[in-house]
């Protein structure tokens, strides 16, 4: 066993070279650092078991290098606290620590600090090390932690609508907001939307770090282009349209002053991005982390979702679309059902397609177009809805529910991971299909 785990980080090192070398002795340092923590730990754990029936300590890490997991899953829990939900009965303290060395926003982590106890990690790391340590000899201590599911980031309660964020702004952040939009030259009180198109360049920026390859992501890109001639259309109807993301593989172009390529911005920054989604009108995504920040200021997103089984479908004012799921085998696009029984509805990986013999294929120009017009109309007021497109839902619906209770899930590599999944796919459907991709797709809907 020690000689396996030897190994593994020689080659870690070969294949880094220097920097993967003078990272893990920085790792050395910190963990012989950490020593006399861990020793305090012992009898500290000791007395917060013994004080248990007075006084519960809970704790729990955040994961901080993803900000759609850190974003959603403290919302979460905050509304679950406020509602009275999955809480102890007795006293009790919760305590959390950002579990990763990288924070993936700096300005959110900031404002989370207003609403959650977060202490240093060379703390808490060692309480929960040393209490699971515990475990194995006096049973307990999984009392003292915090039950929050990373695998669940659904408001499966349905309460959020309940509750406004837990996160905000102070008044000098909301100042510095104005400035630098009016330093973009939006007009005071203007409308924008947030356009997030997902590519690989984000995580790509990992490998050198993590030597991980992260192309099983890359059936979730999108091509930018192709929201062009939405955010022109956007832009005609008054909106203001930021193109959002922190690193890109291309800019967005376009002539039009009022589409901005913010991900290419000298203003762009930790703040801004948390500022935009706090702030704009709605949002076009092709679904990524930065969602999540979006959802938990209650702002609605028109979303553009794969896996298809996996849509959010939890929010009353999100619209959603899916890619063409195209069948080469056969050479023809798959129906909802066909979907589901070709085994990629809820598939995360890129090579679980192509074993299937699907390739995931882009929404054209007008369908993203017709999508954002939708959108736009819903969120304003000035959609009309007909009886056949009413119906249209409907149908949808049945088919969609229908095929998620009969899903099996050994037919997927991952299939214990899904399963603790399945209680977010059983929340209430209350978002939106799109109506315009329904009209135009009638022979999919079965």
């Amino acid at each position: 066993m020690i000689s396996d785990i030897l190994k593994k980080h020689i080659d870690q090192i070969k294949e880094g070279g220097f920097i993967v070398f003078i990272k893990k002795l920085k790792t050395i340092f910190y963990l012989l650092m950490q020593s006399p923590i861990y020793l305090l730990s012992f009898p500290l754990i000791i007395i917060i078991r013994l004080i248990r029936p007075w006084l519960l300590i809970r704790w729990h890490g955040l994961a901080s290098s993803r900000i759609g997991h850190i974003a959603i899953n403290s919302e979460l829990y905050s509304c679950k606290r406020e509602a009275k939900i999955d809480q102890p009965s007795q006293a009790h303290i919760d305590i959390f620590f950002l579990k990763d060395k990288y924070v993936c926003n700096k300005q959110l982590v900031k404002m989370l600090r207003r609403d959650l106890m977060i202490l240093p990690a060379f703390l808490l790391v060692p309480l929960f090390y040393i209490n699971r340590f515990f475990n194995l000899f006096i049973k307990g201590g999984f009392h003292h932690e915090i039950n929050i599911n990373l695998n669940i980031d659904r408001d499966i309660h349905n309460i959020m609508d309940k509750f406004d964020p837990h996160i905000s702004f102070t008044e000098q952040e909301k100042l510095r907001g104005k400035k630098i939009l009016y330093e973009f030259g939006i007009p005071k009180n203007a409308k924008f939307v947030c356009l997030v198109v997902r590519d690989s360049a984000y995580l790509d920026r990992y490998k050198d770090r993590t030597l991980k390859d992260f192309s099983y992501h890359n059936y979730r890109d999108g091509n930018v282009d192709n929201f062009l001639l939405a955010a022109e259309e956007l832009a005609n109807r008054g909106y203001y349209v930021f193109r959002m993301g922190v690193k890109v593989k291309k800019p967005l172009n376009s002539s039009n002053p009022k589409i901005i390529d913010y991900a290419n911005s000298k203003l762009r920054s930790d703040f801004m991005d948390i500022y935009l989604c706090a702030h704009c009108t709605f949002s076009i995504t092709t679904a990524c982390g930065i969602d999540a920040v979006i959802t938990v200021f209650r702002k609605p997103i028109a979303f553009i979702q794969v896996p298809f089984g996996h849509m959010q479908v939890q929010c009353k004012n999100d619209l959603l679309m899916t890619k063409h799921h195209f069948d080469k085998k056969n050479n023809k696009n798959l129906t909802i059902s066909e979907i589901f029984s070709s085994n990629v509805a809820l598939s995360f990986f890129s090579k679980e397609y192509e074993e299937n013999n699907v390739e995931l294929k882009e929404n054209t120009p007008k369908e993203i177009r017709e999508l954002a017009i939708e959108m736009e109309e819903r969120v304003s007021g000035n959609w009309k809805e007909t009886e056949k497109d009413l119906l249209l839902q409907k149908k949808f619906w049945e088919i969609f529910e229908r095929n998620m209770k009969n899903l099996n899930f050994q037919n997927y590599k991952n299939p214990e991971l899904i399963r603790s999944m399945y209680p977010m796919y059983c929340v209430k459907k209350r978002a939106k299909f799109s109506a315009s991709f329904l009209r135009n797709n009638k022979d999919w809907i079965q």
